[in-house]
């Protein structure tokens, strides 16, 4: 039987979607949320007021909303290129990236030319680890399109990952001069290379952020960029006068739920305390294959899993989310008794071992057939007590590094995806302290061994004798490339991926008191925390 084909919007519903796409266009996100709603009540039908609406959602971070509509929109029209691509990039944000690729090869298929999907589809396989296919992927895109500024910026990210750091800023460059306002181009570059003082990159940030001409969702990259080339300069006050522009914007365009997400700390205490842990020891699978490096992230998380990778029965997975993925997956076999955390003291000793079974299973695809596979999530902190009941036998790592270095370190950075709380200096400190008390209950239940803190300062002052404490909680043999992690080939798919490569160095102490005039909001609410934990060091 044909389908019927949608019956054409009322032509009220017609001018609100013009008015929603005005709004959307001149980045009043709010706006333009409203109206499409409001299109929507006329005419459910409406594919385009599906998929804007998903994007106008996704760019406020409410992703599980906007994949909603953006599925909505391919039911309602399969043939609809955009929104197979833009539902591809909302799945892989949340880390289904298998599902997503499915979505951007329909886009292709359905639209040859594509440009986002071809980008998103380098993108995905970056996401994936598959480094290399994904720089074949870019210089096919090349190929045929020499101008193609997303093609260049994503071979040039799987370029940098790769440590080809001369090769990866020839094509950000190249994206620049195809657009020279490329906002994308300038903040990738600026992470890679060193400004100086009378630097022409330097001057071409700071025209584009004097100006007014780029759309509203680019301008924190190029404030982001131009706050780190500053502070290359050694320009502190300006460097965080143009780090507060770009978090005020980034902070303006995403939705983010303070209070649900700290209440979701205590709850996660409340359900995992020590009867409950006590009730399920040696439930769970009893692979030893993952080791978990977790905490809050910039605490030194990537040179962790960079010392322990350069050990020869160890890989390095980089940022998986596969735990949580797993967890809901197994969960919705059946109808929950509660949402998570509160099902966990329900579930039996055969779902923990399926979830904990199934996530090893995962896990494996990655390991290039290494013994031992690294999740470097820095988020799985909050699932440690999850961690403990399904893989009794794995690893974690908590990184530790100065409160207040960690959460300058946060709000320097403009995160890909997540993080909410780091766009606002007081919700950062607020957010820090949930997780301090949240890793003292850990502590609190769970027996001694069962996790090792590493601090980065303690690397930097006793390099060996700290990767051979981590090495030997690891249960492996010592093995002297440990030391030499910077000079290890693999691929590294994170923030840190220049200074992961690089000999340890010690600028990064204390940087904070850059900007201490600036930090007052940040101070107050991590309170106590700053007197006892952030003394200068010799």
């Amino acid at each position: 039987m044909k389908r019927p084909e949608p019956q054409p919007p009322p032509r009220n519903a017609q001018a609100i979607f013009r008015d929603a796409v005005s709004c959307h266009q001149a980045g009043r996100i709010h706006d333009a949320i409203s109206l499409y709603e409001r299109v929507l009540l006329l005419q459910p039908d409406f594919a385009d007021a599906h998929n804007n609406l998903g994007a106008a959602l996704a760019a406020q971070g409410r992703t599980g909303d906007a994949i909603a509509h953006f599925q909505r929109a391919v039911t309602l029209n399969p043939d609809y290129a955009a929104a197979h691509n833009n539902l591809g990039a909302a799945l892989a944000s949340t880390g289904r990236v298998d599902e997503a690729t499915a979505h951007f090869g329909r886009a292709r298929a359905l639209s040859p030319g594509h440009p986002d999907a071809n980008n998103n589809l380098g993108v995905a396989l970056l996401r994936q680890g598959k480094i290399e296919e994904a720089v074949a992927h870019c210089e096919r895109v090349l190929a045929v399109n020499p101008s193609d500024i997303e093609a260049h910026n994503t071979l040039g990210a799987g370029l940098e990952y790769q440590g080809k750091f001369q090769e990866s800023e020839a094509h950000y460059r190249l994206a620049i001069a195809v657009r020279p306002d490329c906002a994308k181009a300038h903040y990738n570059l600026s992470a890679i290379k060193t400004f100086r003082p009378g630097d022409a990159d330097l001057a071409a940030l700071e025209a584009l952020a004097r100006g007014n001409d780029l759309p509203a969702g680019e301008m924190p990259l190029i404030h982001f960029a131009l706050a780190k080339a500053l502070d290359d300069c050694g320009d502190y006050p300006r460097a965080f006068a143009q780090l507060s522009k770009g978090n005020e914007l980034k902070r303006r365009q995403i939705e983010y739920d303070e209070e649900t997400g700290l209440r979701y700390f205590k709850r996660v205490s409340a359900v995992f305390d020590r009867a409950l842990l006590d009730r399920f020891r040696g439930a769970g699978d009893p692979s030893p294959t993952p080791i978990f490096v977790l905490g809050m992230p910039r605490s030194g998380s990537s040179l962790i899993e960079q010392i322990l990778a350069s050990h020869p029965e160890v890989h390095g997975a980089g940022e998986l989310n596969d735990l949580e993925m797993v967890t809901n997956s197994v969960l919705n076999e059946n109808p929950r008794p509660a949402p998570y955390p509160e099902c966990v003291p329900a579930l039996d000793a055969d779902t923990l071992r399926r979830i904990g079974r199934s996530y090893v299973d995962r896990l494996l695809a990655f390991g290039n057939g290494k013994v031992r596979i690294v999740d470097k999530c820095p988020g799985n902190f909050l699932l440690i007590g999850l961690i403990r009941l399904v893989l009794p036998d794995a690893r974690i790592v908590h990184t530790m590094r100065d409160p207040i270095d960690t959460c300058l370190s946060c709000y320097s950075r403009l995160f890909t995806r997540g993080q909410h709380y780091t766009y606002d200096l007081a919700e950062l400190g607020r957010f820090y302290r949930s997780y301090r008390q949240l890793m003292a209950h850990w502590r609190s239940v769970l027996p001694p061994e069962a996790m090792l803190d590493v601090g980065y300062e303690d690397v930097l002052d006793d390099l060996e004798g700290q990767a051979r404490r981590l090495i030997g909680y690891c249960c492996l043999p010592w093995d002297d490339r440990c030391l030499s992690f910077h000079e290890s080939a693999r691929p590294v798919r994170t923030a840190s991926a220049v200074q992961v490569r690089k000999p340890l160095f010690r600028s990064s102490l204390q940087r904070w008191r850059n900007y201490e005039a600036g930090l007052g909001p940040l101070l107050r609410e991590l309170g106590d925390i700053v007197t006892t934990h952030s003394e200068p060091r010799p």
